[in-house]
């Protein structure tokens, strides 16, 4: 199902009847895909389980009945959004013609638009189906080798990804974050909460590479500067990984801050190591010792989850015969903004020469093409 991008520059009613046919015939693929009369029918069966008075005797059974609820719940209500739209851009093309009334063009073209940003959320939602997708995530980023050049593209990296989730209404908080010596970023972590961040956000997983003219030489000479991605799902303790406290070594220290009356003068910040794999994780964004060692555990799990997986993908890889790349070796995107402007994603081939959009934020057609990729993929 590809949903089209509707333009606001339409000039005659051919050109109307055109995209019209287009949103009718993604509108139709969604109905192929989603039957909307069998998702009610199960949020009410799972509605009625979790009324139960001993739904939480089960701990395990009510964890995912109230994840499948979470998921369904958005997905049902974005498409009876979408039936409105599609119903509406019909309606109102029908009084335009009827009445020869070109005043509701205006109108017509903005529903239509909606209607096919809103299809397209849901194509995006349909792909999001692998175990952890519906989870919060956990993002960080780490500049390559450069010093300052990289370490200011890892800032940059930072600022279009927590555009984006301003944008998509995630709730999102730094619990860890040191600056530059004298400009961006040596590190930051990133908590994003909501139903599928981790989803949306693990296309981003990897290198990304930027070529620019540097505004820090002198001589205006092009530089290239790398800087690591890492998604991980946030997991739930129950879900994957048993922690005990003998394997852990706590420390804590004062929390780092730009000065002024906010500054944290008590030692709340927390690093947690865990001896027998040597992770380390650490949050100091809280003001209390307590919530940032339960912060720091949450990423603890995830990250001793994700080492967990990649064992398990080594071993069958290397029964398999296979041999993986070492991902700082390989970028998955360069952002070149000289000698031109291009955006392109070595896995899928997805490009764009509108390099300032997707630096506010709107990566979401790299999202989309990321999501098919894998799709074709498996």
């Amino acid at each position: 199902m590809k949903t089209s991008i509707i333009t606001t520059k339409l000039e005659n009613i051919a050109d109307i009847k055109t995209d019209m046919a287009n949103i009718d015939v993604a509108f139709s693929d969604i109905c192929s895909v989603f039957r909307s009369k069998e998702a009610a029918t199960e949020i009410a069966r799972l509605e009625e389980l979790a009324a139960q008075p001993d739904f939480w005797s089960n701990r395990e059974n009510s964890t995912q009945t109230l994840k499948s609820l979470n998921q369904l719940r958005p997905r049902l209500s974005l498409f009876a959004e979408i039936t409105a739209l599609h119903e509406n851009v019909h309606l109102t093309f029908d009084l335009m013609q009827a009445e020869n009334d070109n005043s509701l063009l205006a109108d017509l073209l903005d529903t239509m638009k909606k209607s096919a940003q809103k299809m397209s959320e849901f194509e995006i939602s349909l792909l999001l189906d692998e175990k952890f997708d519906a989870n919060s995530a956990i993002i960080s980023i780490h500049p390559g080798a450069g010093g300052t050049e990289s370490q200011d593209w890892a800032q940059m990296l930072m600022r279009m990804y927590t555009r984006w989730m301003e944008e998509h209404k995630f709730k999102y908080s730094i619990i860890d974050q040191l600056p530059g010596e004298e400009a961006g970023i040596k590190s930051v972590t990133i908590l994003v909460n909501g139903l599928y961040a981790y989803g949306y956000l693990k296309s981003e997983k990897g290198v990304h590479r930027l070529v620019r003219i540097s505004p820090f030489d002198a001589n205006h000479r092009r530089h290239t500067s790398f800087a690591s991605v890492d998604v991980l799902p946030q997991i739930e303790e129950s879900e994957e990984i048993v922690i005990e406290e003998k394997d852990l070594k706590i420390d804590t220290y004062r929390s780092s801050g730009a000065g002024g009356q906010h500054v944290n003068v008590t030692d709340s910040a927390v690093r947690i190591t865990h001896l027998p794999t040597g992770t380390i994780v650490q949050c100091q964004n809280e003001r209390s010792q307590f919530s940032n060692k339960a912060t720091a555990m949450k990423i603890l799990q995830s990250k001793l989850a994700e080492l967990s997986a990649r064992k398990r993908q080594d071993e069958i890889d290397k029964v398999n015969g296979l041999k993986r790349e070492i991902a700082w070796g390989s970028q998955i995107r360069s952002y070149t903004f000289h000698p031109y402007n291009l955006i392109k994603d070595h896995r899928t081939a997805y490009e764009t020469g509108n390099v300032g959009p997707v630096m506010d934020g709107y990566i979401d057609e790299f999202v989309k093409n990321y999501l098919h990729f894998l799709k074709s993929s498996n």
